[in-house]
């Protein structure tokens, strides 16, 4: 789908290129930092799966793969009302931790996820975002690796969706607002 351009989309914002170059020397310093360790990757579903794959992938340590999902209790917004709808398969008592995001927006989720976690005795525990949306920011959260950091568009693509659709393209993409009034 990396040729064609969907309906409503207003400006490819990261080709698949740059967020391939990206990826690897995101993972080049994870590789680094975590020289010597068995690093557990938790990725948070659906969004992070593309990022997390891709990811893994690039860095050159043993790494170990969970997941867990989680859903938010909110309107039209993020009322920072967060439960876990699924978790973890393992126990990551002594291990180090990296949670890896598809974007980290307000912060509510993430400092949710990282209390919930570090709660759970890991070694270390870090944070990874694809994309980072900080003119959003409510709650600061520390981000240890981040790809890109973005403006307050609405963006699909590389695990990105909106209702569900364009996960699968392989560029980061910018919606057009009037779409996003439609339907």
């Amino acid at each position: 789908m990396s040729s064609l351009i969907p309906p409503g989309v207003e400006r490819v914002l990261f080709p698949a290129e740059q967020i391939e170059t990206r990826v690897r020397e995101v993972g080049a310093a994870i590789s680094e930092k975590y020289r010597g360790k068995e690093l557990k990757l938790i990725g948070v579903l659906k969004g992070s799966i593309f990022f997390l794959t891709a990811l893994a992938r690039a860095i050159d340590i043993p790494v170990k793969i969970d997941m867990l999902a989680i859903s938010s209790f909110s309107g039209k917004g993020s009322s920072g009302l967060v439960r876990i709808a699924k978790d973890l398969d393992d126990s990551i008592e002594g291990e180090d931790v990296l949670l890896v995001e598809d974007i980290i927006d307000t912060g509510f989720t993430v400092r949710y996820l990282l209390q919930n976690l570090a709660g759970r005795k890991p070694n270390s525990i870090g944070l990874c975002t694809l994309l980072d949306r900080t003119s959003r920011r409510i709650v600061q959260v520390p981000v240890d690796f981040r790809c890109f950091e973005i403006g307050d568009h609405f963006v699909i693509g590389y695990g990105l969706d909106y209702r569900q659709l364009y996960r699968n393209l392989d560029y980061i993409a910018v919606m057009n607002p009037a779409a996003l009034t439609k339907a």
